[in-house]
């Protein structure tokens, strides 16, 4: 679905997180090259990056691909990056974990201020993924960023939100940005797998649903010349 949608909402750069490409966890090569061919631009991940154990050496080749900056220094990978949009404007995009309910991490608050004081001086269109659990991270982080990044968009939960919204200093927010995936499902995974697991308590295999799939995310639109957006629109695309 993606290649028209990006046409028909003239969409300059694609991001998408793609920490459960891989069979429903984590991330490799073919899946990546999978999602590119798609007309993602950029690839960030989240607390299942390293889910699959071969993915590090691709993490450190792959520019395109964004795991957690506030992993710990050494972390095979990068955290931010710059790239070029379609129509030849440069874009910073930065994936931050949240702390709460997850696993220990690094500030998310203060390797964003890291990163934005690296980029100083620059002009900047910078778009940062929070993958986080509690929405009141995800919603702190958007207004300690507002002014200072475009847009904060949440991710993790496979549930889109609807509190999209425009902050006062010019930085477009929303907690999550929704799953793209088989909605028939619990949050892409075959209903009965997951019931069983509620049911007895007894660790098994999930399997990934199957049938029709949404596509779920945010347009958000940006000054250019300022770095300040100037609208975010939910999507929500069925099959």
């Amino acid at each position: 679905m993606l290649k028209a949608l990006r046409s028909s909402v003239d969409a300059h750069l694609v991001i998408a997180n793609g920490e459960n490409a891989a069979g429903g966890l984590g991330i490799t090569r073919p899946t990546a090259l999978a999602l590119f061919d798609a007309g993602i631009d950029v690839i960030t991940l989240g607390n299942h990056t390293f889910a699959k154990r071969d993915v590090a050496a691709y993490l450190d080749e792959e520019p395109r691909i964004l795991r957690p900056a506030n992993y710990p220094p050494g972390v095979p990978g990068r955290g931010w990056g710059v790239f070029t949009s379609s129509t030849g404007k440069r874009v910073y995009v930065a994936s931050l974990m949240g702390r709460t309910f997850m696993n220990p991490i690094d500030c998310p608050f203060r390797m964003a201020d890291g990163i934005i004081d690296e980029i100083a001086g620059d002009s900047r269109v910078l778009i940062v993924d929070i993958h986080a659990e509690a929405t009141s991270e995800k919603v702190a982080l958007g207004w300690y960023l507002d002014g200072r990044a475009s847009a904060v968009v949440g991710t993790h939960t496979h549930v889109q939100t609807s509190d999209e919204r425009m902050l006062p200093n010019g930085t477009a927010c929303i907690t999550d940005a929704g799953m793209t995936g088989v909605h028939e499902s619990v949050l892409g995974m075959d209903v009965k797998s997951v019931m069983e697991r509620f049911k007895t308590q007894v660790m098994g295999k999930f399997t990934l649903a199957e049938g029709p799939a949404r596509l779920q995310g945010v347009v958000v639109e940006v000054d250019t010349q300022t770095g300040r957006a100037t609208s975010i629109e939910r999507l929500d695309i069925s099959e």
